[in-house]
C-alpha cells in the first residue's frame, strides 16, 4: 500500500544436512506465499468492502490512484481471502475471549438465521453481552439435524451459555433442548406476540385483503386522482382557498362549490395515506390494510353528510364527490368484507391488551423492529400477563374465541418469563439480565442486508446468499475495540497478525469454500448460451435411439 508494486530478489537457502528450507522471514511478512497482493492490500480490501460498503469498482479506483492495479474479480477473491484470515484469527484466540467473556460472567447465546428466496440459511451466535459474533454456518434449513452439530461447536469453543435466547422456530427449540439442556432458554417476546398475532388475525386480514382487490378500489381511486390532478392542475387559488377553509375549520358554503374536485382529490390521496399510521413493526402489530378500510368508512360518511346539502343542490359541480360516494358505497356494502373487519377490529383489540400486558411492541410505541421493550421488570410483566389470561378466561366466550392464544401462553410461559440470573465471577457474584427479545441478532442481519444493499446496489440478497462466506459476519466484531486486542496478540495490524498464519490453511479453506459454493461450470455456461439448445439436445436422444434401435436388431 505504501510503494505500489515491487520486484524482490530473494535468495532461498537449504541446509546441507537436514535440507530444510530457509526463505525470507521479511518478505513472507509482506505477502501470502504465492500471492501478488501484500497482507495490507488484503486488510484494506476487506475493510472497504465488509465495514465501508464499497463496491469492487469503487475499490478498484481507489487502489489505482495508489499504483496498485487490481481486477474487480481479484477485489471480491481478496475480500474473502481477508474473511478467512479473519476467521482463523478468530479461531486462534478463542481462549482469550472465553476468559474476556467469563469476567463478564459468561455469555447469553443469542442465535438466529437468515434466508432470501430459495438460498441457504446464513445462521449464526452472537454474544447477547458483549454482542460479538462468535460462530456461523451456512445451512439448507434450520432443522434440527443441521443446527445440532452447530450448537455442540459452540459449547466445545465457548463451554455452556448463561442462558439462550431465540425464536420459537421448531428445529432451533428441539436442538437446544438435545444440545444445552438445563440451561436457562428464554422465548423472544417480540416473536412470541408476532406468532400469537398472526394466528389470532392473519385469517381476517387476508380475506380484506382479497375483497378490496377483488373491489380493484385502489386502482379506480388511483386513477380518479390522476383524472382529477389534470383538470385541476396547479390551481394556486383553489388550494389556498381549500387550506384556508381547513385552517378555519368553518363551512364557506361559496368556497366549497368552487373546489369540489380539488377537495376530492385531496381526500383520495388522504385515503392512501393510511400506511404512515403504521409503527414499523409490521404485521399483525401494524395493519395498514385495515386502516385502508377505515379511512374508505370516514370519506364515506363525510359524503353522506354532506350531500343532503351540496350534492343535491349542485349536482354537476360535485360531480367528483357522487363518484367516489357510488364507488365506496360499493366497497362498504360488500358483507363478507365487513364480517371480517368487524372480527378483525375485535380481536385486534385483544392482542393489543397482550401488547400492553408484555410491554412491547404497544400501540403508541414508535421504534419499530429495534423496540427491546420497556424497563419494565419482569415480575411486574408477568404479573399484568397473568392478570390478562385471567380476563380472558372469565368469559366463556372469549375464552372459547381465545383458546389458542391462551395455549401458547401455556406452552411457553417458562421461557417468557425468568428471574434475573446470578453468577460468579473473579470479582464475586454478577446479576444478568437476559435481553426480553433476539432483537440484537435481528439489527445485525438488517444491518448485513442494508451494508449488502448498498454495495450492490440490488434489493435481491438471493445470490449474495449463496456465494457469502458462512464466517463474514465475524467482520463486524472488528466495531469493537476490545475484540481488535485479542485477535491482533500484539500486533499493530490485520496485515501483521495475518501474516503469522499459515497460508495453505487459508488456500485450502478458500479450495473448499468455492467446492461447496452452488456454481454453474464453466463448460455448461458456455452450452447454455446457445439459442438452439433444446432442438440439439432433442436431436441427440433421436440420434441416441435410433442407434440403439439398430443395435438391436443387428444382434
Amino acid at each position: 500500500m505504501d510503494i505500489g508494486a515491487f520486484e524482490a530478489r530473494e535468495i532461498v537457502l537449504q541446509c546441507p544436512n537436514d535440507h530444510a528450507i530457509f526463505c525470507s522471514s521479511q518478505l513472507r511478512s509482506l505477502a501470502p506465499h504465492k500471492c501478488t497482493y501484500g497482507f495490507d492490500v488484503i486488510e484494506h480490501i476487506g475493510k472497504e468492502l465488509f465495514v465501508h460498503c464499497r463496491n469492487e469498482r469503487e475499490i478498484r479506483k481507489t487502489l489505482g490512484s495508489r499504483n496498485i492495479f487490481v481486477s474487480e474479480r481479484e477485489i471480491g477473491y481478496l475480500g474473502k481471502k481477508f474473511v478467512v484470515y479473519l476467521a482463523l484469527a478468530h479461531a486462534e484466540s478463542r481462549e482469550k475471549l472465553v476468559q474476556s467473556m467469563k469476567k463478564r460472567g459468561g455469555y447469553i447465546l443469542h442465535v438466529d438465521g437468515t434466508c432470501e428466496g430459495n438460498s441457504p440459511h446464513l445462521f449464526c451466535g452472537m454474544d447477547g453481552i458483549s454482542e460479538l459474533v462468535l460462530d456461523n454456518i451456512k445451512i439448507p434449513s434450520e432443522k434440527k439435524e443441521l443446527l445440532i452439530p452447530f450448537f455442540q461447536r459452540i459449547r466445545i469453543h465457548y463451554g455452556d451459555p448463561v442462558a439462550l435466547v431465540h425464536d420459537m422456530g421448531i428445529g432451533i427449540l428441539r436442538a437446544i433442548e438435545q444440545v444445552f439442556p438445563g440451561i436457562p432458554d428464554f422465548i423472544c417476546h417480540f416473536h412470541f406476540l408476532r406468532d400469537v398475532g398472526k394466528d389470532l388475525l392473519l385469517d381476517d386480514y387476508q380475506t380484506i385483503i382479497q375483497r378490496l382487490r377483488k373491489h380493484k378500489v385502489r386502482s379506480l381511486l388511483r386513477q380518479k386522482a390522476r383524472y382529477l390532478g389534470k383538470k385541476i392542475g396547479q390551481d394556486a387559488e383553489g388550494i389556498s382557498d381549500l387550506k384556508a377553509i381547513l385552517e378555519k375549520a368553518e363551512p364557506q358554503t361559496s368556497s366549497l362549490e368552487r373546489i369540489p374536485a380539488l377537495a376530492t382529490y385531496t381526500l383520495i390521496h388522504w385515503i392512501f395515506e393510511s400506511p404512515r399510521l403504521s409503527r414499523g413493526y409490521g404485521f399483525p402489530f401494524d395493519r395498514p390494510h385495515l386502516e385502508f378500510y377505515r379511512r374508505l368508512e370516514r370519506v364515506h360518511g363525510l359524503l353522506q353528510s354532506i350531500s343532503g346539502i351540496h350534492l343535491r343542490n349542485k349536482a354537476k359541480d360535485n360531480r367528483s364527490f357522487i363518484q367516489i360516494n357510488k364507488l365506496l358505497e360499493e366497497v362498504l356494502a360488500d358483507r363478507e368484507l365487513n364480517n371480517a373487519v368487524t372480527g378483525m377490529a375485535k380481536k385486534a383489540q385483544v392482542f393489543d391488551k397482550l401488547r400492553q400486558a408484555l410491554r412491547i411492541a404497544m400501540p403508541e410505541g414508535r421504534s419499530g423492529l429495534n423496540d427491546n421493550g420497556d424497563e419494565t421488570d419482569i415480575k411486574t410483566i408477568e404479573d399484568q400477563v397473568s392478570k390478562f389470561k385471567e380476563w380472558l378466561m372469565d368469559d366463556e366466550s372469549r375464552k372459547t374465541t381465545y383458546l389458542k392464544m391462551i395455549e401458547q401462553m401455556d406452552k411457553y410461559w417458562e421461557k417468557l418469563f425468568a428471574d434475573p440470573l446470578i453468577v460468579n465471577t473473579s470479582e464475586g457474584p454478577v446479576t444478568i439480565a437476559p435481553q426480553r427479545t433476539n432483537n440484537i441478532l435481528e439489527r445485525f442481519f438488517r444491518g448485513v442486508k442494508r451494508r449488502v444493499r448498498k454495495k450492490s446496489g440490488t434489493a435481491s440478497l438471493n445470490k449474495t446468499l449463496k456465494t457469502i462466506l458462512a464466517d463474514t459476519p465475524l467482520v463486524r466484531n472488528l466495531e469493537k475495540e476490545e475484540y481488535q486486542k485479542i485477535i491482533l496478540n500484539g500486533c499493530s495490524s490485520l496485515a501483521e497478525r495475518f501474516s503469522q498464519i499459515e497460508d495453505k490453511i487459508v488456500r485450502d479453506q478458500l479450495k473448499q469454500a468455492e467446492e461447496n459454493c452452488e456454481k454453474i461450470p464453466p463448460e455448461i455456461k458456455k452450452i447454455i448460451k446457445q439459442t438452439d439448445l433444446p432442438q440439439k439436445i432433442s436431436a441427440l436422444f433421436f440420434r441416441h435411439s435410433k442407434f440403439n434401435a439398430n443395435c438391436h436388431l443387428l444382434s
